[in-house]
This record gives structure tokens, C-alpha cells and sequence, in this order.
């Protein structure tokens, strides 16, 4: 009998902020690894959040220009929270990426509030020790300029561990349990989708004095090796995904 294949439900919030990179993770792996499907749910788009996740072995959630404390303004953002309960709930893995990362810290209890300071363009991470001991970042260099877009910040949530931080953010990245991960910088991101988010926000870069230009030029420098990062944790972030227990 042929082994079921596992799915995948990605939420996407936005038009320019898409799986990028994480969608080659899903269809990578070792010698003879299935590709992983995905269904993507556009809520912006007027698409219904599912009521649950009975046909998906995982959850990833991306970024977006709303914030958690929007719900009466995005009401998705409720089933989307109730759908990260669900997730952890049955221990499947989980992978949220800026307002994912921040959803993902909410229902876990952790505040999320706006930050100091937005943190928009190309700024260095730095692992924590914690990370070390990772299974997704254990073997990465302790440090490595990464992108951002974001205002928003949230407190590390009881129980989880905190793997990285920006001199500006102190928790950039977080596991809880085995396999729900919050990210709040981008890994995911290309070349298009960068130059998409600056062409689309280019009235924000205005408002903090931010040039898309130099945003840009930066990627040259980082891009490449940001995505090669952004590879091997999301090709491991897969792989639990493949193994994740079967009800």
C-alpha cells in the first residue's frame, strides 16, 4: 500500500509575501524524500480560512501588514489564531513568519506589541546559545544579516526558548515544544519579492526615511547567502513535516 502523502496549509496575508524559498524547501529533501503538497489560503483575497486541520500535517503562516491586535478590523486573524491552537494542540508542526511568528507568540499567551523602533531592511541576527542545541539551527554560523519588515515585536511565550535576536529585537526567532517555530525576520524572501515590497510600501520606507534603493542594492550583498540559511532551516522544518506522527 502506497504511504499517504502529507499537506500542507499555507496562509498567506498579503500579495507580495509569499512562500517564496519555503516552497523549494517543501519540494527538496535527501535521496528519495517526497515532495511535500501545499494549499494556500489567501483570506485578503476573500478566502475562507478551513475550519480545521484534519487534511493537513502542518501549518505555515506568513507575513502581513496587519497586526494580532487587528482582529475586529481582520476577523481571519481569529480563525487563524484557533486554527495555531488546533496545531499545537495536536503537536503538528508549525512554521509562522513575521506576523506568522507573532500570531503564533499570541496564542501561546505572549504579548505582541508595537516595537521601539520598525526594523525594515537589511540588519544582522545573531543565535542565541539555545540554538545550537536546535534541530533546524544547530549547524548555522552564530551570525548573518538578514531582512526585515516589521513594527510589531512580541514577549517570548512561557515554555518556548528563544533562539535569536537583533540589536533592536530581542527575540527574533523562537521553538515551541517540538516543532513550532516562529520567525519574525524574512528567510523566505527572492529577489521579486523584495523588489515588490518596497515598490508596495514605498510610502512606509517615505514615512522612516528609508530609501528602497539602498534596500535593493543591500540585496545584492546578503540575498544569496540569507537564502541559503533560509534553505537549510526550511528543508529541516520539512522533514518534520515527513516524519510527524500519523493519527
Amino acid at each position: 500500500m502506497t504511504a499517504s502523502v502529507p499537506k500542507i496549509l499555507a496562509i498567506r496575508h498579503h500579495r507580495c509575501e509569499t512562500l517564496g524559498t519555503i516552497a523549494d524547501a517543501l519540494g527538496a529533501g535527501g535521496s528519495g524524500a517526497r515532495k511535500i503538497p501545499y494549499e494556500v489560503v489567501r483570506p485578503f483575497d476573500g478566502q475562507a480560512i478551513p475550519g480545521g486541520l484534519e487534511d493537513f500535517r502542518g501549518l505555515i503562516v506568513l507575513g502581513g501588514p496587519m497586526g494580532v491586535y487587528e482582529q475586529d478590523r481582520h476577523p481571519f486573524l481569529r480563525q487563524e489564531l484557533r486554527l495555531i491552537e488546533e496545531a499545537l494542540r495536536q503537536d503538528k508542526p508549525i512554521l509562522g513568519v513575521c506576523l506568522g511568528s507573532q500570531l503564533l507568540a499570541s496564542a501561546l499567551g505572549a504579548p505582541v506589541t508595537k516595537g521601539r523602533k520598525k526594523e525594515i531592511g537589511w540588519h544582522p541576527i545573531t543565535l542565541r546559545q539555545s540554538a545550537r542545541l536546535d534541530p533546524l539551527w544547530g549547524e548555522l554560523e552564530p551570525s548573518f544579516v538578514a531582512y526585515h519588515w516589521h513594527g510589531d515585536v512580541f514577549g517570548l511565550p512561557s515554555g518556548s526558548v528563544s533562539l535569536a535576536s537583533s540589536e533592536l529585537t530581542a527575540h527574533q526567532a523562537f521553538r515551541h515544544g517540538r516543532s513550532a517555530y516562529g520567525v519574525l525576520f524574512h528567510m523566505e524572501v527572492t529577489e521579486e519579492s523584495i523588489r515588490d515590497m518596497v515598490e508596495t510600501f514605498r510610502d512606509e520606507l517615505k514615512t522612516e526615511g528609508l530609501e528602497g534603493r539602498e534596500i535593493l542594492r543591500q540585496s545584492g550583498e546578503h540575498l544569496t547567502r540569507l537564502r541559503g540559511i533560509g534553505r537549510s532551516v526550511f528543508t529541516r522544518w520539512a522533514e518534520l513535516v515527513r516524519t510527524e506522527p500519523r493519527a
